[in-house]
């Protein structure tokens, strides 16, 4: 008896082990809700690289701070997913300087992906204005939708 227990329970783990996990457990491969890519300009109108850049982004329940980021040439940002119209961008190059202010309209659709990854969010339409001036001196729209984070969205420029 003691023997047929001990069976038992053996397979009782081993099946518990080999039954964990799987395909849909991790949300990998870039199925998620995509970002939108921003790039920077110069006056002239050539790409270029920051040396130091502050961002805070309006989640509509709260403000997120994303701190500060050393030479970039573009960022990876992530939009409200709450069927809202708009993100409010706020851009700084110094901890004292003045916020300007970019705002990003779009549109919605929702697609069901996999039980990992549940609902994913693409943009179109997507459109911004530079609503708040600053370190910021215009904004010119990329690529009018977002369904991964391969094409810019917005170039900004300093």
């Amino acid at each position: 008896m003691k023997q047929f227990l001990k069976y038992t329970f053996l397979i009782f783990c081993l099946g518990t082990v080999v039954s964990c996990g799987g395909d849909d457990d991790i949300c990998e491969s870039g199925e998620g809700t995509p970002r939108m890519k921003v790039k920077f300009r110069n006056a002239g109108g050539q790409l270029r690289t920051v040396d130091s850049l502050y961002l805070r982004v309006d989640y509509g329940t709260r403000i997120v701070n994303f701190g500060k980021t050393t030479n970039a040439d573009s960022l990876l940002i992530p939009l409200r997913v709450d069927d809202f119209e708009y993100t409010d961008l706020y851009f700084k190059t110094r901890r004292n300087n003045p916020e300007s202010k970019v705002r990003v309209n779009y549109t919605t659709t929702s697609s069901y992906v996999s039980p990992g990854c549940g609902i994913k969010k693409t943009y179109q339409n997507v459109n911004s204005q530079l609503v708040t001036p600053g370190v910021v001196t215009s904004a010119e729209n990329g690529q009018n939708f977002i369904e991964n984070e391969d094409k810019t969205n917005l170039f900004l420029t300093f």
